[in-house]
This record gives structure tokens, sequence and C-alpha cells, in this order.
């Protein structure tokens, strides 16, 4: 690598539960720089998720952690290029990039359901990963299933 490593930004914890985590999911739900609307769509969809979920005995947001919990993947395929063919080749996840993708999976996954405010659909996808359903949870399975298919290219890993 020719230039060195960016460094690592630091996150402020969020102002309500003081929690890195929810900052950066924050981060990852804002638009065009819109970070108090982001974190009122967050806290709302926590709201929501407390009230629907009254009998789990968690706080909404142990509820949500689990949830980015069961959608987080924990290998993944990528591209490799072996004398003119192109390998599906299965590698783990880093620890830094399979929150990454939980997060922007639930993100593009709430925006894409049917409701009438995020913060609905945010709640609503957060309770089916919580339950390990919905379309987040399914691209998890979807990634372990592609990654088990082609685990006899594991030994191009670079």
């Amino acid at each position: 690598m020719r230039k060195a490593k960016p460094k690592k930004r630091i996150l402020l914890p969020d102002p309500k539960y003081g929690d890195v985590l929810v900052t950066r999911f924050v981060n990852s739900l804002m638009l065009d720089g819109k970070k108090s609307i982001a974190y009122t769509i967050f806290y709302d969809a926590l709201d929501i998720v407390g009230e629907k979920m009254k009998d789990a005995e968690k706080a909404p947001l142990e509820i949500w952690k689990k949830a980015i919990e069961n959608i987080t993947p924990q290998v993944e395929v990528k591209s490799r290029r072996v004398g003119g063919a192109t390998f599906q080749v299965p590698i783990e996840v880093r620890p830094e990039r399979k929150i990454a993708l939980s997060m922007k999976n639930m993100v593009v996954f709430s925006r894409r359901r049917a409701g009438r405010s995020m913060a609905e659909k945010l709640a609503a996808e957060i309770m089916a990963a919580f339950n390990e359903e919905g379309a987040a949870f399914k691209r998890k399975e979807e990634m372990h299933r592609m990654a088990e298919a082609n685990k006899a290219f594991a030994h191009f890993r670079f």
C-alpha cells in the first residue's frame, strides 16, 4: 500500500443513550447531513418498538442491538479472477465491516418497506430482525448460503 492508512475518526456517543453504536447507526440513517432528523427518526422508532414489544421484557435499545446482531453477516463472497475465470471466494468479514454491513442493510430495507413514516418502517424492520425474519435477515442468510455454496474456492483467498 502506497499511502498511510487514514486515521479512524472518533465518534461521540449519542445524547440519549450514550452509545457510540447508536451514533454509527444514525450516521448511516442520515440523509443530506440532517443528523437531528436522523436522531428523531431513530428515537421514535425505538419508542414504537418499546410500545409494540412490551412482552419481550427488554429495553428497546437491547432489542435493537439484538436485531443488529441477528442480521450481522459472518462471511461474504468476493470475486477473484484466477486464470481467466472469475470465482466467488468466501471470506470472513472484518469486525468493523460486519457492523457497517448490518446497519446499512437495516437502513436500506427499512426504506424499501411499506409504511407511513420512516420511524414506523425502521421500527418494523427492527422487530422483524429481532424475530429473525424480514428482508435484512434474508440478506444475511443469502450471503451465508453463497459462501457455503462456494466453499470449494476458499483456497483462492488472498
